[in-house]
């Protein structure tokens, strides 16, 4: 099973161009954040690389229906985060800290029995790649209980 999915990726990768790998390079670095089109243009362009912002969005586009990154709409507009579950046979749910912002990737047979759960006996079906579920982290819990 390993074996496959490392070839699903590596053929996803052969078929990206310079930017594009330079969007995903760029949001692999920073996996542990969720960052805007202008945060990875500006990022970009301090490497020595100037790609136009249009052109992020659109390799982000790209990246995104390829699987390997999350796009995550919020209030200040859409995230981009890179996806370590990509090439996996399931989709992974993402969990958002209220209080500092991370975003975790969250792989769980359980979440996946509640989705059959829905579809089966409610006739609704979760996107887990769209489902992001908010709540606070152990770190924010336990500043907050301190404070």
């Amino acid at each position: 099973m390993k074996t496959i999915i490392i070839f699903i990726l590596e053929a996803r990768l052969a078929s990206q161009t310079k930017q594009q790998q330079a969007v995903l390079r760029c949001l692999q670095l920073r996996a542990e954040e969720c960052l805007s089109a202008a945060d990875l243009s500006e990022e970009l362009r301090h490497g020595g690389l100037t790609v136009g912002l249009a052109t992020v969005y659109r390799q982000l586009d790209k990246l995104t229906q390829q699987g390997l990154v999350h796009k995550v709409t919020t209030e200040e507009g859409a995230l981009y985060q890179y996806c370590p579950q990509a090439g996996h046979p399931h989709d992974c749910f993402l969990l958002r800290c209220e209080g500092c912002g991370r975003m975790v990737h969250l792989d769980c047979r359980h979440l996946e029995e509640v989705c059959r759960h829905l579809s089966s006996e409610h006739h609704f079906r979760i996107d887990p790649r769209r489902t992001v579920l908010t709540g606070l982290c152990d770190h924010c819990q336990e500043a907050k209980h301190e404070g």
